[in-house]
């Protein structure tokens, strides 16, 4: 079976596939401090826990925080022993042309998306993930990566606001009764969460209208399917996609 890693900026994710099946994953924070060894005893106890800690005969990772590849290569190696595919540098292929300016980087994250998303629902696509930053990938009709959007993250501008306004306090993000609030907590959630409903629908329409073909709209991430409730502009919510490219990535080198 294949382990796949998923390093974010907030969350690290760890899941066990089977072919292009999720068997099980777990979350952790993520913390470019924690080491190989303390990986092994956090993940071991809950493979063991399933009858899977004998079961990876391969690992893939991706990445969009350096600093903890290291330490996840140790844990590979040491206690897999393994040498893990990375997204992104010269020895992971991937089964999609990267069509972005020369010399511009995109996040390991967003290619994986777009491998997902193709293999699942084709192209002339566009990917919202709702992570610390909300971004949107736009997939060609080829499956190609044909560039995108970045916004700040709606848990990211719900700090900041908290942390540069004194008099306002610090709230979740949840789908309002009402636009309009009675109170500072309800004012608050009413403005982000129709604030993004606003944000996402205006990106998607422009890359649409841009674009000059139907594009379909998948969202992924955390706070997808709440979204989804106050939109209509996602065809799909695959809160595996991350997972589901992982695998496709992987199958595609191996073979």
């Amino acid at each position: 079976m294949l382990l796949a890693i998923d390093i974010g900026n907030t969350n690290t994710v760890f899941a066990v596939v089977d072919g292009l099946l999720p068997v099980e994953q777990w979350r952790c924070s993520t913390d470019d401090t924690r080491t190989g060894d303390e990986y092994f005893v956090w993940l071991s106890s809950l493979m063991r826990n399933r009858n899977l800690e004998t079961s990876v005969s391969s690992v893939i990772i991706s990445s969009v925080v350096p600093n903890s590849l290291f330490n996840l290569k140790l844990l590979c190696r040491r206690y897999f022993g393994l040498d893990p595919l990375i997204v992104g540098t010269p020895e992971c292929r991937l089964p999609a042309e990267v069509r972005v300016d020369e010399g511009a980087h995109v996040g390991a994250d967003r290619l994986v998306n777009t491998v997902a998303a193709f293999d699942l629902y084709g192209g002339d696509l566009t990917v919202v993930d709702f992570g610390t930053a909300t971004t949107f990938d736009v997939v060609d009709s080829d499956g190609a990566y044909a560039g995108g959007a970045i916004a700040p993250g709606v848990e990211l501008s719900l700090r900041v606001l908290h942390q540069a306004a004194a008099a306002l306090p610090r709230v979740e993000v949840v789908l309002p009764a009402k636009a309009v609030g009675t109170n500072t907590r309800d004012c608050m959630h009413s403005g982000v969460y129709w604030g993004y409903v606003g944000l996402i629908e205006g990106i998607c329409g422009r890359i649409a209208e841009e674009r000059g073909v139907p594009m379909k709209t998948v969202g992924t991430g955390g706070l997808a399917t709440l979204f989804a409730k106050g939109l209509d502009v996602f065809d799909e919510v695959n809160l595996d996609l991350t997972v589901h490219g992982l695998a496709v990535i992987n199958a595609f080198n191996r073979n």
